[in-house]
């Protein structure tokens, strides 16, 4: 049967724009997996005019920043993706922030830190007084390198910088190639500083000062979309649904903070 009524939409066909929260340290809090599945989902969503961000992070796994910036660009690609941070848009944090279309920020924001940490605890003193010794059979003589049972050498410590560079050197390439900046500007800037939002604007960081309400406007103009409004979040986890919240909170915060003490990891973190 012919469709009477070929101008009408159902409401849940109508266009609007999805509202994305990115909130807390990139790879505990905000799952590179799970947030990169709603970014495609919105991507290909043809009843997803815009985007905005929503935007409060310090930062975090370089890995999942990375992952979340080339995955908020291939939306931007498609449509205007618009950041709003609220109140701290840090190194990794600004990273992802950085792929959108604009950039807004409250005057009173944090913007910047860009640079790269590396974080390895070292637990050979603690080991020793427990009487604890730890026997290592490994092939390849930098295979134990980030183990903490031990200081690292000379020729490690040179390796880890190494790495650490190579990141620095992409992080200020793609913050200037996303900005439209002169690498060597970004460069001077990229010093892990920390600025409000009024001086990042100055800098070239930000492109607006306002609040989400200004946000979703751009977003409503640059979609050419009505302010038609989605939030859209990662289905919750099983344990989540089972525990409630606030046990599973606690359980993830425990569990980050053993994987955060004994393991050494590379962040594009401000805080």
């Amino acid at each position: 049967m012919m469709n009477q009524f070929p101008s009408l939409s159902l409401p849940w066909q109508l266009p609007r724009i999805g509202v994305v929260e990115i909130f807390g340290v990139l790879g505990t809090t905000v799952r590179g997996a799970e947030y990169g599945r709603m970014l495609t989902a919105l991507r290909d969503d043809a009843r997803i005019r815009a985007v905005v961000l929503d935007v409060d992070s310090p930062g975090g796994s370089a890995s999942t920043s990375e992952h979340l910036h080339r995955a908020v660009a291939k939306v931007a690609a498609r449509k205007p993706v618009i950041a709003f941070v609220r109140g701290a848009g840090l190194s990794g944090g600004y990273l992802v922030s950085c792929a959108a279309t604009k950039i807004v920020a409250i005057p009173s924001a944090v913007v910047g830190s860009i640079g790269v940490i590396s974080i390895r605890p070292v637990v050979a003193e603690l080991l020793q007084r427990l009487g604890v010794k730890v026997f290592v059979t490994k092939s390849g003589a930098f295979k134990d390198m980030f183990q903490p049972f031990r200081d690292p050498t000379d020729e490690e410590e040179k390796m880890l910088q190494s790495l650490v560079d190579e990141d620095y050197d992409w992080f200020v390439e793609t913050v200037a190639r996303s900005r439209g900046l002169e690498v060597e500007r970004v460069r001077a800037m990229a010093t892990g500083e920390l600025f409000t939002a009024r001086k990042a604007k100055e800098l070239g960081l930000v492109d607006e000062l306002g609040d989400l309400d200004m946000a979703v406007d751009m977003a409503t103009e640059l979609g050419k979309v009505p302010r038609r409004l989605a939030y859209l979040r990662p289905r919750r986890p099983i344990l989540e649904r089972l525990l409630g919240r606030t046990a599973q909170a606690m359980v993830q915060e425990v569990a980050n903070e053993v994987e955060g003490r004994l393991y050494t990891r590379v962040e594009f973190r401000g805080r």
